[in-house]
């Protein structure tokens, strides 16, 4: 796959100290690639280090979000491939040949996936890994990285789902998930991430919650029937029981058994319903 114009979009918010060894860094790659670093409302030094090097900076007035400042890059590239990766350091410019390879198979996205041993807390290990097995369920396709930012996107696709995209940390979930549903093609190169450089602005527990709810709202939206039918069955499954229950002891159909298979009807119709405005809304979009 030819690439013919290609951008390097990095998200910044009070990132100076990881730019100060990003920058450069591209720079000694000698890639034919503009190089894009949206500056998300920081108060540190950011917009004097960009001056400092051939790149284009886009600023927002005040911190709107790592999803918003990607969406910005996206709206602001002129490329036809794009690359995001983050300016904490744990990006790495020296992965991104590997992941233009990759790419150059002719993937529609590229992701980094993170190897057993980078820099993250036991906590964030387990629940990406969670969240990874749960969106692999979710969309019938293996995701071996769900929350990596560091992913090379063919743009008129990338550009498709732009409105799905939450202006928070999570758009790595959104992007992944609307991708495999829409049947574009994603891979993965193994990276290693070193420890970031300055404070995180994450937080695990309010993040967690969210990238969660975001899984299942993409996932609704994409295949519905992979969330409704197994909660039909639980309430088909709970009547059943409960109306044996009951006729053993009682020898009687009870109303708690009615409003339980009753229930389960409901949820099953919702789901069908669903599933067909699913189909109707996903072949608008493709026009």
């Amino acid at each position: 796959m030819e690439i013919d114009t290609f951008s390097i979009i990095i998200p910044a918010r009070n990132e100076s100290a990881g730019l100060r060894r990003i920058l450069p860094a591209l720079a000694g790659l000698g890639l034919e690639a503009e190089i894009i670093v949206v500056d998300d409302g920081s108060s540190d030094e950011t917009a004097q280090i960009c001056s400092a090097f051939d790149v284009r900076l886009v600023r927002h007035p005040y911190p709107m979000g790592n999803g918003a400042a990607i969406k910005s890059g996206a709206r602001a590239a002129k490329g036809d491939v794009l690359l995001f990766m983050d300016a904490d350091g744990q990006h790495q410019p020296e992965d991104i040949p590997a992941m233009l390879e990759k790419f150059n198979e002719g993937y529609d996205m590229v992701v980094g996936a993170r190897v057993s041993g980078s820099h993250a807390g036991a906590h964030r290990a387990v629940a990406n890994d969670l969240f990874s097995r749960f969106a692999s369920w979710m969309v019938g396709q293996t995701v071996e990285d769900l929350t990596c930012g560091f992913r090379i996107v063919r743009a008129d696709k990338f550009r498709q789902f732009l409105y799905l995209l939450p202006n928070g940390f999570s758009y790595p979930t959104t992007i992944t998930m609307s991708f495999f549903r829409a049947g574009y093609s994603v891979g993965y190169v193994p990276i290693h991430t070193p420890a970031r450089i300055g404070k995180s602005h994450i937080r695990p527990l309010r993040d967690g919650v969210r990238f969660l709810l975001i899984i299942m709202k993409i996932g609704t939206l994409y295949s519905p029937f992979k969330l409704f039918l197994p909660i039909s069955f639980l309430f088909f499954l709970s009547g059943l029981g409960y109306y044996a229950y009951t006729f053993a002891m009682f020898h009687r159909f009870t109303n708690m058994s009615a409003l339980l298979f009753s229930t389960s009807l409901l949820v099953f119709l919702m789901g069908l319903i669903s599933e067909q405005i699913t189909m109707l809304n996903y072949r608008d979009s493709e026009r």
